[in-house]
């Protein structure tokens, strides 16, 4: 997606526009006091309650003495983990993968490389609904967690110009990418493992940009619980235990039981599910045992290095 050109009549309407505001203005001036309009100062005055600027303040601004960016995309970092059933005789948990959606780009700059899916903001849209609208359109769905990350502005990072890019990163759930087709500005759409993605030479920064927010998420995944957005609504230890390493493959714990259902800061982050008679719910879909399912409650614990 590349940002509006300017068309080549602006200077023309422009000054054509400056000679029919001086026109008016003039004719305005001759006019009676009451029955002259209103200024722009006394607009904004009688609009919001406040004196406007003097003639001085006023005059002394000019847009055209900036040099403004010449676009703002949203540049979404969509994650998933995806699992693939076992081979095995015996029940085992499913083998999961951290990955992340590309998109092949169609068109210069970067035609036919990899890149991370966006678009430019609009006039009429924060960067937020930017980020929202352009991540509906590439998985369907709205409703997930999305947070903002960074802002990437090196100079000469995109070729079309002065482009400050405001990244975002999303948990999607696999199975809203199961059916995902490339929009009409991609040649195609695809999930790569994280490490995969790094090893490409992908379009613009957005290595650093996929390497930044990789870096975040493996922070949020031991501070906050963002691990429910990868599980379905019921699980049991073990599932919450393999995603925590899918994304921290460093992470070991081996009394995380007792750690996250006793420890006092934490204790209340998740809950044991009961059935329709108060016993406890349990599953052997990845064991041969029957273990306890439990759920994500609303609670996010206040986490502090100095308590």
């Amino acid at each position: 997606m590349n940002p509006p050109k300017m068309t080549s009549s602006f200077n023309q309407a422009a000054s054509e526009s400056s000679q029919t505001a001086a026109t008016a203005q003039n004719r305005a001036a001759e006019l009676p006091a009451a029955k002259r309009p209103a200024s722009d100062a006394e607009s904004a005055e009688s609009a919001s309650g406040q004196a406007a600027p003097n003639g001085s303040e006023a005059d002394g601004y000019s847009a055209g003495k900036y040099r403004t960016p010449d676009g703002a995309p949203a540049d979404i970092v969509i994650f998933t983990i995806t699992s693939t059933a076992r081979k095995t005789a015996k029940k085992s948990l499913p083998h999961r993968e951290l990955q992340v959606l590309l998109i092949q780009r169609k068109s210069w700059p970067f035609a036919g490389q990899w890149a991370l899916p966006g678009g430019f903001c609009k006039e009429t849209e924060t960067m937020y609904d930017c980020a929202r609208r352009e991540l509906k359109e590439e998985t369907g769905v709205a409703d997930v967690h999305m947070e903002y990350f960074n802002v990437y502005s090196t100079p000469h990072r995109d070729p079309r110009g002065w482009i400050i890019s405001h990244a975002f990163f999303a948990l999607v759930h696999e199975q809203y990418l199961a059916g995902r087709q490339a929009a009409d500005d991609a040649a195609d759409v695809r999930l790569f493992t994280v490490e995969e993605a790094l090893g490409m030479e992908l379009a613009f920064d957005h290595k650093q940009i996929l390497r930044d927010a990789a870096d975040r998420i493996r922070q949020h995944m031991l501070t906050t619980t963002i691990a429910k957005e990868f599980l379905p609504a019921e699980f049991t230890m073990s599932e919450l235990y393999q995603v925590i390493q899918t994304v921290v493959p460093e992470f070991e714990e081996r009394n995380f039981i007792r750690k996250i259902t006793s420890t006092q800061s934490r204790e209340g982050i998740i809950e044991e599910i009961l059935d329709h008679q108060g016993k406890r719910k349990l599953s052997n879909q990845y064991s041969q045992r029957a273990a306890q399912l439990y759920r994500f409650t609303d609670y996010s614990p206040q986490l502090s290095i100095y308590s």
